[in-house]
């Protein structure tokens, strides 16, 4: 009987965890713009979801103004599958600076919490989304 009960604490734990899955998965599904990510709120976005793309960025950044509409674009077309979202770094200078952001654009790709990688500066669309569809 002892293993009986072991499998099925097994089996609810699992269900618990598939059902956990399905319910991120449909919030995610929700999410078709850049989130504001901040000091504040980094971390939590970052862990929330399993796959984010930050946008480090400035409005005085003629490079990072014209990845702007790119990202939203990607936002809308990933959505359910990854989150995106954008840090003003002139707003948010612990983040950017803990992080060791020395040039915007940078677009850092993260994976279940853990930084996977680095895009630095304003590439075309088809290369950002190749560089996401690695991770997906």
């Amino acid at each position: 009987m002892g293993e009986e009960e072991e499998l099925k604490r097994i089996r609810m734990k699992k269900q618990k965890e598939l059902e956990e899955k399905i319910k991120e998965r449909m919030r995610m599904q929700e999410i078709d713009h850049p989130l504001v990510v901040t000091d504040e709120n980094f971390e939590e976005i970052i862990r929330k979801y399993p796959l984010v793309v930050v946008d480090f960025w400035a409005p005085w950044c003629p490079p990072c103004r014209m990845i702007a509409p790119i990202i939203e674009e990607l936002a809308k077309k990933y959505a359910g599958r990854v989150v995106f979202g954008k840090l003003n770094t002139d707003e948010n200078v612990r983040t950017a600076s803990a992080l060791g952001i020395m040039a915007i654009p940078t677009l850092c790709i993260y994976k279940d919490g853990r930084l996977v990688d680095q895009i630095i500066g304003a590439l075309p669309k088809r290369h950002l989304e190749a560089r996401i569809e690695k991770w997906l």
